[in-house]
């Protein structure tokens, strides 16, 4: 054999075992398809595709093929929730994947995205990351799954079968619309966890296969079902569309074995349960998932321990997302509490923990919680929002690395109103204090005075200056409302923030008037001298960090009550005369 045909015969080889591609502008209403998916264990099964012709431009630069299904259990379960990615072919070329359908549709009518829309690997439309901490759940940042008209129906992308391990049956309904909202419908226990998943032959992942996209694992497990369209090499391509629309990332997922099938009214849906890793989705776009077969991705370890009527602890791995990570450790955490405590009546939450990054100092968390009814809300807040904070602030440096949160739970109400504030004198000149008095009030009765001094600044301008008692939530939400204007700009300006916010134990006496406030590279410029504001305020870049309600301010201290959270705010004044 020659040089030059042993090579030809080499370059044969491969080629011939890649999958033909059966071009969209060949298809024709009336052609016969087969598709391929899992519906009992890990066999891989047929099933007869009839093409019923392609809606064009249904969405932005897409194309959808209409398929009646038929075979199995398809005429009876109707087109599945999990079938999500499974290929159809025609003449062995693949045509595309299974990827939506019609709502109480009586036939198993199919939306199928064609390959070529899924090899293209198109950016998915992804909101801006703005992290809020009024948003008491992330998911809120992300976009809801695609729904494409057709006459009075909607063809909706098949929602993907979340399964849940050791979570409340609580946390589920929950957190069941934000999820609902990603295109994802929450089954809770129908998933094993509990340890580390063995590793998987790779070899074992082909076109039809279940595979689970594992977002949490460990005492703690929650992995999305789906089906693989394709697989090139190492690459492997499924859902036929967009998981959670955030980009490039680290997901592992394992191959899943279908425990059983459940037809209903609405739309039925696979219930399957991870096996064996195999790799990582590496990119969640518009069309489909791609990932890698054999990557390790990198995870967040978390470990939460509740100490109350009942001692627990938790450990697990989590994503490594800036939009995701949060809302599930929020999940994780209410799931925590809410199995160990009661959800109503009064109840206390103290949490302690660390969150630790890959190049800045480690952050304590240090706060109270109490509430007559759903505590674990609030407690659920306590790493989400400065783990939120920290990965969207977009320095590497706060990459997290690790989580851990020790929460002690109590039956007990121990909250603190803030009922009055109070200067000993009403006026005062420049340079002299006073002594300001706050009173809080508490369940039965219970009454706390605090008393702090300030001190006037010599040359203060003379007029009303406020004294403003308020509670942690209110006091963050301030510093919280300054990044909103303007990001900081450095690592330190963002590891002084979440070392700055103040626990719930804790209220901030804040003295200010109500004058022009700049915010200039992080850092405020209260009142100054009207050259300098007059060119503050035609830059663009700072005509947004006007003063806000709390105006400029001149000085503050706190008051303290130790195992109790303060809750409310209340405002006095004070002269300064010459």
């Amino acid at each position: 054999m020659t040089r030059i045909s042993a090579a030809a015969l080499l370059l044969a080889v491969p080629l011939c075992a890649q999958t033909a591609i059966f071009p969209l502008k060949s298809l024709r209403a009336g052609m016969v398809g087969t598709g391929k998916t899992v519906f009992s264990g890990t066999k891989i099964e047929e099933f007869k595709v009839e093409i019923l012709g392609v809606l064009e431009n249904a969405g932005p630069k897409q194309s959808i093929i209409l398929g009646r299904l038929s075979g199995g259990p398809l005429a009876h379960s109707g087109v599945m929730q999990g079938m999500s990615g499974s290929p159809v072919y025609i003449d062995g070329k693949l045509v595309g994947a299974i990827a939506s359908a019609f709502q109480f549709s009586k036939d198993p009518i199919a939306g199928i995205r064609p390959i070529e829309e899924m090899l293209r690997q198109e950016p998915a439309q992804r909101r801006r990351a703005q992290f809020d901490p009024r948003e008491p759940q992330l998911a809120a940042g992300l976009p809801p799954r695609a729904e494409y008209p057709f006459g009075t129906s909607r063809l909706i992308e098949l929602a993907t079968p979340l399964s849940m391990s050791g979570f409340t049956a609580r946390t589920a309904g929950q957190f069941a619309p934000q999820l609902r909202q990603l295109g994802l419908e929450p089954a809770q226990g129908t998933l094993g966890g509990g340890g580390p998943m063995r590793n998987g032959d790779p070899k074992l992942v082909q076109p039809g296969s279940m595979i689970s996209v594992q977002l949490i694992s460990g005492d703690l497990a929650m992995g999305a079902d789906g089906t693989v369209t394709h697989v090139d090499g190492d690459k492997v391509y499924a859902f036929g569309h967009r998981f959670l629309a955030v980009g490039p990332v680290e997901i592992p997922f394992a191959r899943s074995e279908v425990l059983t099938l459940l037809p209903n009214l609405s739309t039925s849906f696979k219930i399957s349960s991870g096996r064996e890793w195999m790799g990582s989705i590496t990119n969640d776009y518009t069309a489909a998932v791609a990932g890698k077969l054999g990557h390790r991705a990198s995870t967040i370890p978390v470990a939460i321990t509740i100490d109350g009527e009942e001692r627990a602890s938790y450990d697990m791995q989590i994503v490594r997302d800036r939009l995701i990570t949060p809302f599930l450790l929020q999940m994780a955490t209410f799931s925590a509490v809410d199995a160990t405590e009661r959800m109503q009546g009064a109840s206390t939450v103290t949490v302690k923990g660390k969150i630790e990054f890959a190049a800045a100092p480690p952050v304590a968390i240090d706060t109270i919680y109490s509430s007559d009814a759903n505590v674990a809300l609030l407690a659920s807040l306590s790493g989400s929002l400065p783990v939120g904070y920290a990965l969207q602030s977009g320095f590497p440096e706060f990459d997290v690395k690790r989580v851990a949160l020790d929460l002690k739970t109590t039956t007990e109400k121990r909250q603190y109103q803030v009922d009055a504030v109070w200067p000993a004198k009403s006026r005062i000149r420049p340079g002299e204090s006073v002594d300001i008095f706050a009173q809080f009030s508490g369940s039965g009765g219970k009454e706390i005075l605090r008393k702090t001094t300030w001190r006037a600044p010599a040359g203060l301008t003379p007029g009303q200056v406020n004294l403003t008692v308020t509670d942690a939530m209110t006091a963050n939400l301030v510093e919280y409302q300054q990044v909103l204007l303007q990001a900081p700009g450095t690592a330190k300006q963002v590891h002084a923030l979440l070392n700055g916010l103040k626990p719930n134990n804790i209220a901030t006496l804040r003295v200010w008037r109500p004058e022009p406030v700049f915010q200039v590279q992080g850092h405020i410029m209260a009142d100054p001298p009207p050259s300098v504001a007059l060119v503050l305020k035609r830059t663009p870049a700072f005509t947004s960090g006007a003063a806000t309600a709390w105006g400029s301010k001149i000085g503050e201290a706190e008051f303290r009550i130790d195992g109790a959270s303060i809750n409310g705010s209340k405002s006095a004044a004070i002269e300064v005369k010459e």
